[in-house]
């Protein structure tokens, strides 16, 4: 058993559940944020930051009992299943049990609560996200509901022949799965029920074209591309449900040879291509429009293609819990089995969203972050064409070729260079990371290795490239303002208030375009202080003058 807690395991504190001191609404909760996402198991007697129980620790039978028949009391819509009281090989016991998803009712506690699983934590859904979590309820239940009553023998043999060889091959599948008879297979990937017949989820993998348009909403896809006066010059779609997931992706990146199309770009002595859509974030994307897709509402997934700017469009906005300002860190599944399937056949990353990877592709070719805008009914994510900086990308292009970084790393690098220098804050803010603590993991060994070099202290801390390493790199980089020095920047000032004497911020800010103004402002109060400027009226007309020598 793994014992790190993720979306469907928990584990608690034995002192915490029996006993005085014990919080079994809080239990309560747990079980009803289980509930309402896809279930979930919770591991009673084993310590945080621990991997085993307590060396003897022994649990009484009747106190489980109690401790279910409890939580039953303090749950409404929720199915608790199977407590087991495990020994581990310390000698010590813990126990577990199974919290069902609830299929049909939105799951509360006895008080009327509502809370829901996101990754590793419980979060509390507002009356206002219970129309969404009720829209939810039913996207979560589609792949495993077989409405067809198709049965095994009425589908596709060769998509089945197609699906097993998938699956035998790829490198993401253990060798016990592999072992199992075709009909088992079907059935770990919730394709199959145990009764012989296609859940929907099997129907769009296995089924012939006529079962799949039999789905209430099938997986339809419509390619446009627009010229640069927004009139559409191509469109091509696929409504007749010839195809499954993988079979529809591959013919999708076949036909789509817009977005092959490479921008030419300088490089030394040469010239150097870079695609307008790097390969694997159309693929990252593609795939998350079809795993993500509410396949319970109507509508088709758009691919819109204009000359700067490319924009995927899926019905059903984004899951509960996610939002456009956490989609980097957090992951919940709208369609977990389809999710999984498309992992273990090599299509997607990872069973998360795949944005760090897209943010990676898109940081390697100085190319902006996604934009992403989602509502209650659809969700679209738009990539930009164009290289924001050639600079950036010579600056990305040596340190790739020298430097050994992880996929975060290159995250955080690819925003530096861009912004020529960030404040944690606005870096946390960029990597959507609520502590700026957290940005250690982020930075990581930039700072070590000299890449990246840090300035001020505290608060004032600055990122900015180290420009010793450029230096030596020989990249003709152009110098910037941005990252002038605070002492430099007061002579800057100073020479300034020299030539136009009393003058306002804004007004030293506007004949200094490339200096940030809020650099300015603290150059200014600090020469203040230090007695070197004299201000003059009130705050909103404060000018300032150089004060006379001694």
């Amino acid at each position: 058993m793994s014992f790190v807690e993720n979306h469907s395991i928990d584990y608690k504190s034995l002192r915490l559940v029996v006993g005085a001191k014990s919080n079994l609404h809080d239990l309560a909760e747990t079980c009803v944020c289980f509930a309402n996402a896809q279930g979930g198991t919770i591991v009673v007697g084993i310590e945080d930051g621990h991997t085993d129980p307590p060396v003897n620790q022994k649990i009484n039978e009747d106190d489980v009992n109690k401790v279910i028949t409890r939580l039953r009391s303090l749950t409404d819509g929720v199915g608790i299943a199977n407590p087991d009281i495990v020994t581990h090989q310390n000698s010590g016991q813990y126990f577990l049990f199974k919290v069902l998803p609830s299929s049909r009712t939105i799951a509360t506690t006895s008080s009327g609560k509502v809370f829901i699983r996101i990754t590793d934590k419980c979060y509390p859904v507002s009356s206002d996200e219970l129309t969404n979590m009720a829209a939810e309820k039913n996207a979560f239940q589609w792949e495993l509901i077989a409405a067809l009553k198709v049965s095994m023998k009425q589908a596709d043999p060769k998509e089945i022949s197609s699906f097993l060889q998938g699956i035998t091959n790829s490198s993401k599948v253990s060798d016990f799965i592999k072992s199992k008879t075709a009909e088992e297979i079907l059935q770990h990937y919730q394709l199959l029920t145990p009764e012989g017949l296609l859940t929907n989820l099997g129907v769009l993998w296995l089924g012939n074209p006529s079962q799949r348009a039999r789905l209430s909403y099938p997986l339809t896809v419509q390619y446009i591309v627009y010229n640069d006066r927004d009139e559409k010059i191509r469109k091509k779609d696929w409504h007749f449900h010839q195809l499954n997931p993988k079979d529809l992706l591959l013919e999708i990146e076949r036909e789509a040879i817009e977005l092959t199309y490479t921008s030419e770009i300088p490089d030394g002595l040469f010239r150097k291509q870079i695609r307008n859509y790097p390969k694997e974030v159309i693929r990252e994307l593609l795939v998350n429009a079809f795993a993500h897709k509410r396949y319970t509402i109507s509508g088709d997934i758009f691919i819109e293609v204009y000359p700067d700017r490319l924009i995927i469009t899926n019905p059903g906005g984004l899951p509960l819990g996610i939002t456009k300002e956490n989609i980097l860190h957090e992951r919940h599944r709208r369609n977990p089995h389809l999710i999984q399937t498309l992992h273990d056949l090599n299509l997607m990353e990872g069973e998360g969203s795949g944005y760090d990877l897209v943010y990676e592709k898109l940081g390697r070719d100085a190319k902006p972050l996604p934009e992403i805008d989602s509502t209650l009914t659809k969700m679209s994510v738009t990539i930009h064409a164009g290289v924001v900086d050639k600079e950036v990308l010579s600056i990305l292009d040596y340190v790739d070729r020298h430097f050994s970084l992880t996929q975060r790393e290159f995250i955080t690098f690819g925003i530096i260079p861009r912004q020529r220098k960030i404040l944690p804050t606005q870096l946390a803010q960029k990597l959507q990371l609520p502590i700026e603590d957290r940005i250690r993991d982020w930075i990581g060994s930039l700072v070590n290795q000299n890449i990246v070099v840090t300035r001020g202290v505290k608060k004032g801390t600055e990122y900015l490239l180290n420009p010793d390493l450029f230096a030596q790199a020989k990249l003709d980089l152009k110098p910037s303002l941005k990252t002038i020095e605070p002492f430099k920047l007061e002579l800057l000032i100073e020479e300034d208030l020299k030539h136009n004497g009393k003058s306002k911020i804004s007004e030293l800010a506007g004949r200094q375009p490339d200096v940030p103004e809020a650099d300015i402002r603290k150059a200014v109060y600090r020469m203040a202080k230090q007695g070197l400027l004299l201000p003059f009226g009130g705050k909103r007309n404060r000018s300032y003058t150089l004060a006379k020598r001694k």
